[in-house]
């Protein structure tokens, strides 16, 4: 099984943290494709491009989720090249 591991900012991350955002929108460049595993990283909330550690050098903060449906752009006015991820817990 495919496994995508996904750097995402904090208001982002915790709100699939809290099960209250179910879908992930990203570019399509990856070929996520349903029943892949993607590992969300939350990153830091002053550096939004850098994943939180924790003090032995391990990632502070992340959350694995399976692709359960994938919505590919171009339509529904989703952007081409962009695609929505339906996502449910492992």
């Amino acid at each position: 099984m495919q496994e995508h591991t996904l750097k995402t900012w904090p208001n982002y991350f915790d709100a699939v943290k809290r099960g209250e955002k179910t879908f992930e929108v990203r570019r399509d460049d990856r070929g996520f494709q349903k029943g892949a595993v993607l590992v969300l990283q939350r990153t830091r909330t002053d550096k939004p491009y850098e994943v939180e550690y924790d003090y032995h050098g391990k990632v502070a903060h992340a959350v694995r989720k399976r692709i359960t449906y994938v919505l590919t752009g171009g339509q529904f006015g989703i952007e081409p090249g962009y695609v929505v991820l339906g996502l449910a817990d492992e």
